[in-house]
């Protein structure tokens, strides 16, 4: 059975566990700001689908994903059933699972709060952030603070797209989009760090334009999975090192039963 934390020991995890969390949001605080122009356009183009203020505000806050958010309110502005809106946002958003399979073995040992709230905070920015470095341990207070910041950085942008959108005509048509844009060459050119990266990239984006081109519904997905095993393959082939991009290959520190808390 463990021991009583003293006071001073109390204190200095709290310190570090504060510290922890600030230097989450900071880390996040550039990819934050790059996707208020994609947040805003989510807002006012909720507007004009025909959804009143507080449910396109409860659609980023519950639902909380750009990209399948935009797509889904095209969708319903187009007059698309409900199946195909759930069938297509679920495409897009797969890529998650894949995110989530990366960082199982990280999030896994936590307390189920922790794991449900890391896993609906979990976005491409989070997980590029919490792999960022190449951290030999997982910090959870480090990726609370960055998705939590990220969490509300996104729902302050929608509410000021809302009010924008019931003030300013066509406030789609000033180029907000090109944030989405922005956001993911910020997210995806920092961690081509090696050669098999840089293949998944290649792969992936010449797949992308080619299923865009031919207008394959699930052309995303075909993508990503594609260049991910082609960046596997070639990592496998040269001996290269497949665990890097998802933090170390060693096993992190047990959990304590004071981390439980």
């Amino acid at each position: 059975m463990p021991l009583p934390l003293s006071a001073n020991n109390i204190k200095a995890q709290n310190h570090s566990r504060a510290k922890s969390y600030w230097l989450g949001a900071l880390a996040v605080m550039p990819l934050t700001i790059a996707v208020i122009p994609w947040g805003i356009l989510a807002g006012s183009l909720a507007l004009e689908t025909g959804l009143t203020g507080l449910q396109s505000q409860a659609m980023s806050a519950i639902i909380f994903a750009g990209s399948a958010q935009l797509v889904a309110l095209g969708m319903i502005k187009a007059g698309v059933g409900l199946g195909s809106i759930l069938i297509t946002t679920l495409l897009i958003t797969s890529r998650h699972v894949l995110y989530a399979m990366a960082m199982r073995h990280r999030i896994s040992p936590l307390p189920l709060k922790w794991r449900l709230s890391l896993g609906f905070l979990l976005t491409d920015e989070l997980f590029a952030i919490a792999n960022q470095g190449q951290q030999h341990k997982f910090d959870r207070w480090f990726a609370l603070g960055g998705g939590l910041t990220f969490y509300l950085g996104w729902n302050i942008a929608t509410f000021i797209g809302i009010v924008a959108g019931q003030n300013i005509d066509n406030l789609g048509e000033l180029g907000l989009d090109f944030a989405i844009a922005a956001t993911f060459i910020a997210i995806v050119v920092p961690s081509v760090t090696k050669p098999s990266v840089l293949i998944c990239v290649l792969v992936s984006l010449v797949l992308a334009v080619v299923c865009a081109v031919l207008e394959i519904q699930s052309g995303l997905l075909i993508a990503t999975l594609t260049g991910m095993f082609a960046g596997y393959g070639y990592a496998s082939i040269t001996a290269e090192s497949v665990h890097d991009s998802a933090g170390s290959d060693k096993p992190d520190k047990p959990v304590s039963i004071e981390e439980t808390k």
